[in-house]
C-alpha cells in the first residue's frame, strides 16, 4: 500500500513529526487544521472567518491527495467557545451543506494560541478505482 504524506510547509511539521494530511490507500487523514498562515493568525476574533480558511486549507489538502470536500465522511470540529457553534456551523454548511459528512463539535479549554478559535481534522475516503495517488505533490512518500 502507498503511503503519500502532504505537507503544509509549516516549519513545526518536522519539529512536531506530522504531515498536513496522510493518503494511505484511499483513505485520507487531515490533520488538525487552524487559520494560521506562517506565524500569522487568519480572521482574530471571528471564528466565522477561521473556520472559512481552514475549510480552505482542509480542501487544498486533500486535493493534493487527490480527493475533494465530496470524499469528506467525517469532520472535528474543536472550538474555545461553544457559544460561537451557530457562526462555525454556518460556515461549515457553506462547504458541506450538500455532503453532509459525520461531524462532532467539542469545546475545548485553548489551542496553541490564544487567538485560534477553532481547529477541524477532516477524514476523506476515495473509491479505491476513482482516483490515483497524485505523484506531483510534494513530499511523496511510499513506503
Amino acid at each position: 500500500m502507498q503511503r503519500q504524506n502532504i505537507s503544509s510547509g509549516a516549519v513545526w511539521e518536522d519539529t512536531i513529526g506530522y504531515s498536513r494530511a496522510v493518503r494511505m490507500g484511499n483513505v485520507i487523514e487531515v490533520a488538525g487544521t487552524t487559520a494560521t498562515d506562517g506565524d500569522q493568525v487568519i480572521g482574530i476574533g471571528n471564528v466565522y472567518e477561521q473556520t472559512r480558511y481552514i475549510l480552505q486549507k482542509i480542501e487544498k489538502a486533500l486535493q493534493q491527495a487527490g480527493a475533494s470536500l465530496q470524499d469528506v465522511v467525517r469532520t472535528r470540529i474543536y472550538v474555545t467557545d461553544i457559544s460561537q457553534w451557530e457562526a462555525v456551523g454556518r460556515a461549515h454548511g457553506e462547504y458541506f451543506r450538500d455532503i453532509k459528512p459525520a461531524s462532532t463539535m467539542v469545546e475545548v479549554n485553548r489551542l496553541i494560541k490564544p487567538e485560534q478559535l477553532v481547529e477541524i481534522e477532516a477524514t476523506a475516503i476515495l473509491k479505491a478505482e476513482d482516483k490515483l495517488i497524485n505523484p506531483a505533490a510534494t513530499p511523496y512518500d511510499e513506503v
